[in-house]
This record gives structure tokens, C-alpha cells and sequence, in this order.
């Protein structure tokens, strides 16, 4: 039978694993895959395995239980293995890189920082700091000014917003960056024009969280930036 992976951990970890089910409805009962010292945290895949609100939250529950007794490597959502012995097999053959990666996560959580633009801001922001966007945008004013004029306006509104959202963005990271022993930054989407995960010593999260507290407070009139943590270092993992 199929084998849903929810982590991999060391033989060492607690593993308390009696009141937590996993995905599914019914939810299915974990239980370990073993090769050595590593240990692989699974339960049997469901038929209707789906990325729902059900097998989502019993994934991160998960997870949340196994990081908060000791280290882990968190596979993401929908890790499925064929059977058993493939677990082991991979367990087998990756065993170093693995208990390397555990021991480099040991004391350290995952923290995502997102940020969403205020555009209405933003556009005051780019009227304000240029005379050509001012002088634009009164010419194509209430449907008025040329083609070109509408057009060059959008182009330079464009180019002006980029330039703004990517100086934000490497501002917000630099600010956390002495505070974390490694970052991946995604690119930027429609959505968020910062999406980046910091990873960071449990003796600093505190202060990552109070930076970013800051961070947000700074930036309010101009952009959301929304800070979780700390998590299973998913990113890193």
C-alpha cells in the first residue's frame, strides 16, 4: 500500500505519536519507517488525498507536533511513496545527506515574510516624486489626453512602481538578514511583490519577530507586510 511522508527525523526524537492522526477521513494512524539512524514519519495514503482544509490542517498538525518535541525534516503538503521499502530505500541511500541537513536545522525555525502593496499609496507615492507622471496624469484626466499620453503614463506608473516595490523588498531583507543564518526569496508575483523565508536561531526569534513587528509599523502607509513564524523550516528542509 501507498505511504503518505509527513517528515524524517532521527532515531533519537520522541516520536510521540499516539494522539496525532494523520490525513484522511477517517484520519489514519502514523507510524515510523526505519533505516539506521533515521527515521521516516508516515501513515497510509488515502484514496481521496486532496490539498483541502481536512489534509492540510492534519498535515501541519503534524508537523507542528513532531518540530515542537525536537528537529525535522518537514516534507511539504502530498508527499505519497509507492510502498514502504521505497521509504527505506531512499532512507538507505541518502542517510548522510539527511543527518546532515538535521543536524544544520537543529535550534533554528523557519520565519516568511510577505508583502503586499498599498496601491493607491504607492501611485501617490510615484505622482508625488515625478513631474512627468503629475503632468500625465492630468493630461489623460477623466478620459482626456492622447493614446500616447495614456500609455506613456502606464509604462512610466510601471516602471516607477518596480522600481519603488524592489527597493522596499531589499530594504525589509536587509533589515532582517543579521538576524538569520540563511534566506530564500521566491519572486515576485501579482501577489506579493516580497515573498521570502528566513531561517533563525531559536535565540533570535524573538527579536526577528519584534524587527518584523517593527518592519511593519515603518512601512504600514505604503505596504502589508505579514511575518509568520516561527515553523518548521520547510524552506530549508
Amino acid at each position: 500500500m501507498s505511504v503518505y511522508v509527513y517528515a524524517i527525523t532521527s532515531e533519537s526524537h520522541p516520536l510521540r505519536l499516539d494522539d496525532v492522526r494523520g490525513v484522511g477521513d477517517p484520519p489514519t494512524t502514523l507510524y515510523t519507517i526505519g533505516d539506521g539512524s533515521l527515521r521516516a514519519v508516515v501513515s497510509d495514503a488515502p484514496e481521496d488525498l486532496a490539498a483541502g482544509r481536512r489534509d492540510l490542517e492534519a498535515h501541519h498538525s503534524v508537523q507542528g507536533r513532531l518540530w515542537a518535541e525536537g528537529t525535522t525534516l518537514p516534507l511539504s503538503f502530498g508527499f505519497v511513496a509507492p510502498d514502504e521499502e521505497t521509504v527505506r530505500a531512499v532512507l538507505q541511500e541518502r542517510g548522510e545527506e539527511f543527518s546532515r541537513a538535521l543536524d544544520e536545522l537543529s535550534g533554528r525555525v523557519e520565519f516568511n515574510v510577505k508583502a503586499v502593496q498599498n496601491e493607491e499609496a504607492l501611485l501617490r507615492e510615484v505622482l508625488a516624486g515625478s513631474e512627468q507622471a503629475r503632468r500625465l496624469n492630468e493630461a489623460t484626466r477623466d478620459g482626456g489626453g492622447s493614446y500616447e499620453d495614456r500609455l506613456a503614463l502606464g509604462q512610466l506608473v510601471a516602471q516607477e512602481v518596480q522600481a519603488r516595490q524592489e527597493s522596499l523588498a531589499a530594504g525589509i531583507v536587509e533589515a532582517l538578514r543579521p538576524l538569520t543564518r540563511s534566506e530564500q526569496l521566491s519572486p515576485p508575483s501579482q501577489q506579493y511583490f516580497l515573498n521570502a523565508s528566513f531561517l533563525v536561531d531559536d535565540d533570535k526569534t524573538e527579536e526577528f519577530s519584534r524587527t518584523g513587528t517593527e518592519l511593519a509599523e515603518r512601512y504600514g502607509e505604503v505596504a502589508e507586510l505579514r511575518v509568520r513564524g516561527p515553523l518548521p523550516p520547510y524552506s530549508f528542509a
